[in-house]
């Protein structure tokens, strides 16, 4: 069913963005996407990482455009120009994320998820798999019974998250003010080690930008996530039916690659593709094989 969408203006120009638009998805509440790639190519549906926003598909823009595939990267509930919605589940994803598909005119599409945003990806093919025809999980979350011991940092947001959501988004509002001024370094060194492969100035540019525009008007969306994906999944990941791939780096430290293994060994038929890449440059290595799929 096609919903009536707003259209916007992009951010920023260099966003590369060829559409953002914002979708109703019940009640007084919306949810932005923008559109990168070939506008007529073959749909891929981008879910950002904890915290991110739809701007991460500027990553995408230029090897989606050589690739015909049209990136539609959306802004998370409370993220970005997306309305907060502080008591969703992972279950909920298909209640905001089916509006943006339909909105775009798309029946089914890939769905990637990077980080924080692949248990959403893997939470909609598993509510509602007639409209996904495979998940890329690039440096993906994994739920808390399968990690042994999760990193510090993640524990204790989770902990934030849960109890005290306002000190935790007051954290969030003085690094995305210290993200504004500081060099691309202060986020990107959030996400990758020194022995990881180095990003362009350009991709560090719009690392911190995506970074900026999820939380510089909210930052519900990281509060809700922070607590969201300490909790256990609602659902089954051994019973996710479409076709799963997952990349992940030997060098990631936000997501050690030993949970990783879990999940691909849990998810029936999935394949696990490991590089010598870090957090966040395994997202950058792995965007030419995860448009190239979508075509195929």
């Amino acid at each position: 069913m096609q919903v009536s969408a707003t259209a916007l203006e992009p951010d920023r120009e260099r966003d590369g963005a060829t559409r953002v638009s914002r979708v109703p998805i019940g009640g007084d509440r919306h949810v932005a996407y923008a559109e990168y790639g070939d506008a007529d190519g073959t749909p891929l549906l981008l879910f950002h990482g904890t915290p991110g926003s739809r701007l991460v598909g500027a990553l995408f823009d230029g090897p989606a455009s050589r690739e015909s595939v049209r990136v539609i990267a959306l802004d998370r509930p409370g993220y970005g120009r997306s309305s907060a919605w502080p008591d969703r589940r992972l279950d909920d994803t298909a209640a905001f994320a089916l509006p943006v598909l339909d909105d775009a005119g798309v029946d089914t599409a890939t769905v990637a998820g990077f980080s924080g945003g692949s248990p959403h990806a893997l939470a909609l093919a598993r509510t509602r798999p007639e409209r996904v025809d495979r998940v890329a999980v690039l440096s993906g979350a994994v739920p808390p019974s399968l990690q042994e011991e999760p990193p510090a940092v993640q524990r204790f947001l989770g902990v934030l998250g849960t109890h005290a959501g306002w000190l935790l988004a007051g954290a969030f509002a003085a690094t995305g003010r210290l993200a504004r001024v500081l060099p691309p370094s202060f986020v990107v060194s959030q996400y990758t080690t020194a022995e990881g492969p180095a990003l362009s100035e350009a991709e560090e540019e719009l690392v911190r930008e995506e970074f900026v525009a999820a939380i510089e008007r909210t930052r519900s969306g990281a509060v809700t996530e922070a607590g969201l994906l300490a909790d256990p999944w609602e659902f089954d990941v051994a019973a996710v039916e479409s076709p799963v791939r997952l990349f992940h780096g030997e060098l990631d430290t936000n997501v050690p690659l030993a949970a990783a293994r879990r999940l691909a060994d849990t998810i029936p038929g999935a394949e696990l593709h490991v590089d010598d890449t870090d957090h966040l440059t395994t997202l950058l290595r792995a965007r030419e094989r995860v448009l190239a799929a979508c075509t195929q």
